[in-house]
């Protein structure tokens, strides 16, 4: 089927505050109701460095992985961890309980179940001061060329022509599973109860009424863009092609994802002797290992290209700060969903 336009996302990592305000609205919207959904979160936000959700999905291999014969069908709950919750009646007086009770303990005991989603939230790595994380908000990356559907025996995950977004149609699907074992992101969820399998569906409703999806319009800071690939005057597209400040996650996954990243900038280190060095807190090593253009991009080429982003967006910030202007940070700051959402 051809498309007849593509539409894409950008993150900026600069502004993501890690609320998870937008994984909740997803939630709230999708997943919360249905049997066998407890375990999705179509939008997740992971920080990093840290294992992700599910857990390592990085290692978990996917369509384009050189042992694939050999990866195993994805059991519902390894790599999902365990579902918690807190003693909130013990605890809350809105509760009915008494606020000078022991702390908030959660349920079940994590050490015997030592892992659930985001259970290593703001962990990071480093010692003080020099330790660091940020945030990495995840959805479908809707990709060009979705490993998801060419893994499907059954054809029953498709590209839809008018937009590119990519859906499972529930009446085709048998629950093989291929299509989770086949996306490389690890964001096609199988569901057990209903056995098929579900995915975000890009909000597409919202889409077809030119609304932003619902994770954006939750965003408290304000962190996406959404418009379509061929559309020059978008922000977007600026972002992407005209400033070229934002990656693609994984590009060799041989994919070619429709979300794109800002790379995050950071504070510089301190040396032994406590003074300011050159290099940034958050390893450049780091981020080019998992941000890029293009599949073929080799290692040094990211190293180059995420260096020429942060001097494109110090020199625009200092632009600004010294009184001149700047298209790219008034795209940025995006004062209204009309800068955003463009579609």
């Amino acid at each position: 089927m051809a498309i007849m336009r593509q539409i894409q996302m950008v993150f900026d990592l600069n502004k993501c505050i890690g609320c998870h305000t937008c994984a909740m609205a997803c939630k709230t919207m999708w997943t919360d109701r249905d049997a066998g959904q407890m375990h999705m979160y179509w939008m997740n936000v992971e920080t990093r460095p840290g294992t992700g959700y599910p857990k390592d999905w990085e290692n978990l291999g996917g369509w384009f992985n050189a042992d694939r014969n050999t990866i195993p069908l994805p059991h519902i709950h390894e790599g999902y961890g365990t579902p918690w919750e807190y003693n909130y009646k013990e605890v809350l007086k809105t509760e009915g309980g008494d606020t000078p009770a022991p702390k908030l303990i959660p349920s079940p005991d994590p050490s015997e179940y030592p892992y659930a989603s985001n259970w290593d939230e703001d962990v990071g790595k480093g010692t003080f001061p020099n330790s660091y994380y940020f945030y990495l908000p995840r959805i479908c990356n809707h990709c060009t060329d979705p490993a998801c559907l060419e893994a499907c025996p059954r054809q029953a995950v498709y590209k839809r022509s008018e937009d590119g977004i990519v859906l499972i149609d529930p009446k085709r699907c048998r629950g093989y599973r291929y299509c989770v074992k086949g996306c490389p992101y690890k964001k096609v969820y199988y569901n057990p109860e209903e056995k098929i399998s579900q995915k975000c569906v890009f909000c597409y409703p919202r889409i077809e009424e030119r609304k932003g999806n619902f994770c954006s319009t939750q965003c408290a800071g304000r962190i996406s863009w959404i418009g379509y690939a061929d559309d020059t005057k978008s922000n977007i597209y600026k972002l992407i092609n005209t400033w070229k400040v934002a990656l693609r996650l994984h590009p060799e996954y041989k994919t070619e994802p429709n979300v794109f990243y800002i790379p995050p900038l950071s504070p510089p280190t301190y040396s032994f002797t406590s003074k300011l060095t050159d290099s940034p807190r958050i390893p450049i090593d780091m981020l080019a290992k998992m941000f890029g253009d293009t599949h073929d991009q080799n290692y040094d080429q990211r190293v180059t290209r995420i260096k020429q982003i942060f001097d494109i967006l110090q020199n625009e910030r200092n632009k600004v700060a010294s009184g001149g202007n700047s298209e790219l940070i008034d795209i940025l700051i995006s004062r209204s969903e009309a800068d955003r959402f463009q579609i």
